[in-house]
């Protein structure tokens, strides 16, 4: 799914700003509300509901929004379509009273052709939202408390996962125009021979239309039409995609008919490789190893709206300390964020939504079959950032069921298909008995030696960790990533000797484990959890809401570990 770009082909328009909202706790607004809410107030959009409005914390909905519009001048009957980046969880969409269709799932995107139901003048956009904790969705919620499903946790709002579970419409709204038969796909396949880069591209097409294909940039321009959907550019002497120099190409695709271009569309593209070679993960034929975070989109006000200024100072402190990779942790991050990381050279480990999953056999077919979906729409938006280098099926599924092992054979021959180039994961709290480590190309690990085992005892939790990070290498001969470790600490909380929930106790566990992580040949990543403090549904374990993991607070400022990590980090990379 292309972004929406404005070109003299196409033109796109951004309905996001201050919308009108009504929450409709009797669950009565289906019978008329999509012509208008009844008494409404105002919202910002793209945003959280849950942290803008003071008695909307808890509150899951379901809500309605509304919004009225009039076309940009000179669209009226051209091909217009509406496009919603991320709508947390549920969204059933009206315009002028007319329904157009539904979407399951937040953070990732969707669309609906609205050419012959938009009007010049006065356009009435309304969006219910349902954003309600059930078991049969992913993530699921109202799970009950039983280990084998579960954390065993009371929280409220109820989640099976430890992040606020916010709604909302949490990303753009765009309006956009395309001409018709335009280009609505592009795959962009990169190989290196020596010094030449190779462009592979597929770009779906009617037969009487020709491909046309230029790569523009490092002082090269290098153009070929082919009559085929498929079109191969060779790049002489090109300039490789990597952390270090993150080179960027801009592929334009034209599409002529009888001589004359009617659409265009411009991709930034990376020329690199990735992949696997026994214990190593290669970028570029090149060892390399993730030093980096898990992260949430999480910030005050806005809660996992979209903000540009956020997205901007989560990669500066990130390069501050030293990382070059992060995982989106746990579901797709915004599409701007990958643009910036394939800007800034930072490698990603792109998730899906499905954390929390358990096996029970009630609601278990509904639950595949999102997930499966959640596959496809993410390698079908990601798949040609040069920063995405592996897919991560899921994180921390309760998976000591058999069926679990089956369940995620069948997601990752699904992305194989969609995408061959790249190797496929999961991040998993297990033991080495994890069956399906056997069939993943590289193995993620959450561990929290120190913490949530050997609780308070490093020495202990660090010789633990050594022995379960041979015992899977022994296993199973695949890279390792540590995808999290941590600890927590409360802001301005001080011990010597350090003590849990300590400052200088989360600096030592972090530094604890490095130095274990970097000892193991195999080890190919190391992501803290986790960048910034976040919000959490309420619990015990939980002060004030707040999982106290971060080296930053919520509000973005350091913890003693992020000094020590930056100290790590920086000193490694110069050495």
């Amino acid at each position: 799914m292309l972004y929406p770009q404005t070109n003299p082909f196409r033109q796109s328009f951004d309905l996001s700003g201050i919308w009108e909202f009504q929450f409709d706790p009797d669950d009565c607004g289906r019978t008329s509300w999509m012509n208008g809410l009844p008494a409404p107030r105002p919202l910002a959009v793209p945003a959280s509901w849950n942290e803008q409005l003071v008695d909307a914390r808890d509150n899951l909905g379901p809500a309605w929004y509304q919004t009225r519009f009039r076309l940009p001048w000179g669209w009226y009957g051209q091909h217009i379509r509406l496009r919603f980046g991320s709508v947390n969880y549920l969204a059933d969409v009206w315009l002028n009273g007319e329904w157009l269709g539904w979407h399951e799932g937040g953070h990732l995107p969707f669309e609906f052709d609205v050419t012959t139901r938009v009007r010049d003048d006065n356009n009435l956009l309304v969006v219910r939202v349902d954003g309600n904790l059930m078991a049969n969705r992913v993530p699921p919620g109202n799970v009950p408390l039983d280990p084998q499903h579960s954390f065993g946790v009371a929280r409220y709002p109820a989640t099976n996962f430890d992040f606020f579970p916010y709604c909302g419409i949490h990303r753009p709204v765009m309006l956009y125009t395309l001409p018709p038969y335009g280009i609505d796909d592009i795959t962009v396949i990169t190989e290196i021979e020596g010094t030449t880069g190779i462009v592979r591209a597929r770009v779906p097409k009617p037969d009487d239309v020709t491909l046309r294909a230029t790569v523009r940039g490092n002082n090269v321009v290098v153009t070929s039409e082919t009559a085929s959907a498929d079109i191969v550019l060779p790049i002489p002497h090109a300039h490789v995609w990597s952390p270090t120099t993150p080179n960027l190409y801009d592929l334009i695709i034209e599409l002529v008919r009888a001589g004359v271009v009617y659409d265009r569309y411009t991709l930034p593209i990376g020329i690199r490789t990735i992949r696997v070679d026994g214990s190593a993960l290669l970028l570029n034929d090149t060892p390399i190893v993730l030093r980096g975070f898990g992260r949430h989109e999480d910030f005050p006000i806005v809660g996992r709206g979209m903000l540009s200024a956020v997205t901007i100072k989560d990669y500066e402190l990130m390069r501050w300390v030293g990382a070059n990779s992060f995982r989106t942790s746990h579901y797709p991050y915004s599409e701007q964020m990958l643009d910036l990381a394939d800007r800034l050279g930072f490698l990603v480990i792109d998730e899906t939504p499905a954390v929390g999953l358990f096996f029970a056999e009630d609601g278990l077919a509904k639950r595949f079959a999102l997930c499966q979906q959640y596959v496809r729409e993410m390698i079908a938006r990601d798949k040609n950032h040069p920063s995405v280098i592996a897919w991560s099926l899921a994180n921390e599924p309760h998976a000591h069921d058999p069926t679990a092992v089956s369940f995620f054979r069948v997601l990752y021959d699904l992305a194989k298909s969609l995408d061959p180039t790249r190797p496929v994961t999961l991040a998993s709290h297990l033991d080495a008995n994890n069956g399906s480590f056997g069939f993943l190309d590289l193995l993620c690990l959450n561990r929290y030696n120190g913490w949530k085992s050997e609780t308070a005892q490093l020495d202990l939790g660090c010789q633990v960790l050594t022995r379960e990070l041979d015992e899977v290498y022994a296993r199973y001969h695949k890279p390792i990533i540590i995808t999290e470790f941590g600890a927590e600490a409360l802001p301005g909380c001080h011990a010597e000797p350090p003590a849990m929930f300590s400052e200088e106790y989360q600096a030592e566990t972090i530094a604890r484990v490095i130095q274990v992580l970097n000892s193991k040949p195999y080890v190919v990543g190391q992501h803290v959890w986790c960048l910034c403090d976040f919000k959490t549904s309420q619990e015990v374990r939980r002060v004030g809401g707040i999982n106290h993991k971060g080296v930053f607070t919520r509000e973005r400022q350091p913890k003693l570990a992020a000094h020590r990590l930056r100290a790590l980090w920086r000193n490694d990379a110069l050495t």
